[in-house]
């Protein structure tokens, strides 16, 4: 089977004129707006859902850990699977899937029928991301890709701003299954905007399977995934978490939470354009200079976090450190698996989920132990961080011979 999504080239996109090939990025800015709020808005109502579900917080956890398996093992399987297809078709394939997924967990009466249905929308989030930021930049003029690219992923971070802590509101006001209405009615808006605002395009595909995942046999792009899995691994083990530990560490009320995810919406943002930027400067100094401050934050939570000022101030920190490292590993699997661009981008994206898999897990089991506890998280997410750092260095020192 061959994938039609990997060379620039392969795709014969409509000549039009530029009003409509904008609107059709900002088609994908909904969609990613949508994936985004599906992903994230489970942390902020952890306790409700483990208080409603009878069920622990760590077991709570899991949902966050499903979703992103759901994410690790969906990306690359749909992205070869529906290799034949159109890449509007996949994408409005991809948004049924993501739909049907939260329309069950909206109705979701158990936890396993909600662990079900977040496995099923997580399968189509790593290739929609994959697929549609090959689309984004191929729709536009070659001056007018980096533009389109920050476009759609600022859905992602718009996600983090306004739909997580709105429905994090929501489901704390009215019930935690009523923000998952909310993400299927964003879900069939943005199914209607890819449908009248993307053309459908006729290609031909210049490279085989076998050759695409040959990529994986090159040691720089696995040490790029792996940058990845850990460096962002650490940012999971803690954010996961990061709603009881502000109630119950630092004290803040469950509507303070809601404001605090705000502002760590508004940081990530920031975190974004820095990071884009820097990559574009120098993108391996950037990166291991973001790590280090960033396990330096998760470190220093650990005291800061017991102050009300200090705790919000380190949150603000932490949001920025963790998203900056996003662009940057984003570009540097791309520089280093050429020839496989959609693929390389799918994998890409099971490496961060694979990474929040393994930090929720690990700081479910940490928050869960009588000995350490959920104090003991942003310590342990510093240490996941600085796997990720020994890793980047060992990247450069092989760039160098």
């Amino acid at each position: 089977m061959k994938n039609n999504f990997i060379e620039t080239q392969s795709h014969k996109w409509p000549q039009k004129t530029a009003r409509p090939l904008s609107w059709a990025v900002y088609a994908l800015m909904l969609s990613t707006f949508a994936f985004g709020m599906a992903e994230f808005i489970i942390i902020g109502l952890l306790p409700n859902v483990a208080h409603d579900l009878n069920v622990s917080i760590s077991s709570a956890g899991f949902l966050v850990t499903g979703y992103a398996l759901g994410i690790v093992i969906g990306a690359p399987l749909l992205t070869v699977v529906t290799g034949k297809l159109s890449p509007k078709s996949v994408l409005l394939l991809l948004l049924a899937l993501f739909t049907l997924g939260n329309v069950l967990a909206a109705i979701a009466p158990n936890y396993l029928t909600l662990l079900l249905a977040r496995i099923i929308a997580a399968f189509a989030n790593g290739a929609f991301f994959g697929i549609g930021t090959v689309v984004a930049t191929e729709m536009v003029a070659p001056d007018k890709r980096a533009s389109a690219f920050a476009t759609m992923f600022t859905g992602l971070t718009l996600a983090n701003i306004i739909g997580v802590p709105l429905g994090t509101f929501l489901g704390q006001q009215v019930g935690w299954h009523s923000p998952f209405w909310v993400i299927v009615a964003l879900s069939l808006l943005a199914f209607m905007s890819i449908t009248f605002l993307i053309p459908r395009t006729q290609h031909t595909s210049t490279s085989g399977l076998g050759q695409e995942f040959r990529i994986l046999g090159r040691k720089q792009v696995l040490l790029a995934l792996l940058m990845t899995t850990f460096g962002f691994g650490g940012v999971f083990t803690i954010f996961t978490y990061i709603t009881p530990f502000l109630e119950r560490i630092t004290g803040f009320s469950p509507t303070a939470v809601s404001l605090i995810l705000v502002l760590f919406g508004v940081a990530s943002t920031l975190g974004t354009i820095i990071g884009g930027k820097a990559a574009d400067w120098k993108l391996m100094c950037s990166l291991l200079v973001s790590l280090v401050l960033l396990a330096l934050i998760e470190a220093l939570f650990t005291i800061t976090g017991h102050n009300m000022i200090t705790a919000v101030v380190t949150i603000f920190l932490f949001g920025i450190a963790a998203f900056a490292i996003i662009p940057m590993l984003q570009v540097r699997i791309v520089d280093r698996a050429k020839g496989a661009t959609a693929l390389a981008a799918a994998f890409n994206a099971a490496a961060f989920n694979l990474g929040n898999a393994g930090g929720a897990f690990l700081g479910g089991i940490i928050a869960a132990s009588p000995q350490l506890g959920l104090n003991a998280i942003t310590w342990v997410g510093a240490i996941v961080t600085v796997v990720g750092i020994l890793i980047t260095l060992w990247s450069m020192l092989l760039d160098r011979h």
